[in-house]
């Protein structure tokens, strides 16, 4: 029974070497930052799903009894090839520790009452006892780590088709898109707060607020940017945007030539409000758990090309930032699709 748990104890000590999430090396997402104030963010809001011919031919309705789809389920697996394996053998281990735990402790009582004649020394129950309590404890813990590193990769998985999906409507072609349409042209801004904050965003983007005259607009469509502004009327519901964006006036003395249409060409406005609801609800709990008034201050989600979020941050965008290193913080220049043409 002895040789038998140290020879598990063995395969544990090798299968130690593989990360619990087997090789899934992507990136988590950046933290919220406006000057020095940070957030952490939900720990599911990391990527849009992504397309193949394999996973198209897989319905993504069918939700089993724990909320998920057999097509994140496949993405799980196909990110952690290596996480049923673990869970198969350390469960079994588990088990099997449990077992000859249960026969250790019978021995174990047997030597310390005495009279058996087939009995183990009690030493030898008892240091028996400890390796298979130590056995169960290793195990089970490794057990339980993958199993909730696994609820968190499928939650992350299915925040990220949620993003995808979200429903956007351009007010120059009035063509209903979802933000995966956009994945690989462009990047995607979703700039999330009240009345006042939606009001002041559209001012930057359409009026001369400066000497010079306002070019934000050319400037976001150079670096494929798309700008998703998202009326909040309060923290659990989203309002009409569009007709907020519209009426938007300018402020006198400050916004000089203020045309709302400037910068249609990089808009795009939300499309069915219950599920921008139903993926903001996250984001905006944990920014208010973390004392952040997202209707006063806002809150900016930036979409990377390949889909991932980049960035969260309060406050207004900061264009002038965003614009002069969106193509590096977003890595476009190393990596993407048709960087040699680009860049050279």
């Amino acid at each position: 029974m002895i040789s038998v748990t140290i020879n598990n104890l063995w395969t544990l000590l090798i299968l130690l070497n593989f990360p619990a999430n087997g090789f899934n090396l992507g990136i988590y997402p950046s933290p919220l930052r406006h000057g020095c104030s940070q957030y952490i963010p939900p720990s599911t809001h990391r990527c849009i799903e992504r397309s193949t011919p394999l996973f198209s031919m897989i319905p993504e309705n069918d939700e089993d009894s724990s909320g998920f789809t057999v097509k994140q389920r496949l993405r799980e697996e196909v990110e952690s090839p290596f996480r049923k394996l673990r869970l198969y053998f350390f469960g079994v281990s588990t088990a099997s520790a449990l077992l000859a735990l249960y026969f250790s402790l019978i021995s174990a009582l047997k030597a310390s009452v005495g009279g058996f004649a087939d009995t183990q020394p009690l030493e030898e129950a008892l240091n028996s006892c400890g390796i298979n309590v130590a056995a169960v404890i290793i195990c089970g813990g490794i057990t339980y780590r993958d199993v909730k590193a696994g609820t968190a990769n499928l939650e992350r998985i299915a925040k990220g088709g949620a993003l995808a999906k979200l429903g956007v409507l351009s007010p120059i072609s009035q063509k209903p898109l979802t933000l995966s349409d956009y994945r690989r042209n462009s990047r995607v801004l979703i700039a999330v707060g009240g009345p006042e904050y939606i009001a002041e965003l559209a001012r930057s983007l359409n009026s001369d607020q400066l000497s010079d005259n306002n070019t934000i607009a050319s400037k976001i469509g150079e670096v494929d940017m798309v700008i998703v502004p998202v009326l909040l009327q309060n923290e659990n519901r989203v309002g009409n945007t569009l007709a907020c964006w519209q009426g938007t006036t300018a402020i006198d003395g400050r916004d000089r030539n203020f045309d709302i249409s400037r910068s249609d060409e990089v808009l795009a406005f939300p499309n069915g409000n219950y599920g921008w609801e139903q993926y903001l609800k996250s984001e905006i709990e944990t920014a208010k758990k973390q004392g952040f008034d997202v209707l006063g201050k806002g809150l900016t989600l930036i979409v990377k090309k390949n889909g991932r979020i980049l960035r969260r941050t309060t406050g207004q965008p900061n264009w002038a930032n965003f614009i002069g290193t969106m193509e590096v913080l977003d890595g476009s220049k190393f990596g993407m699709p048709g960087d040699t043409e680009k860049y050279g």
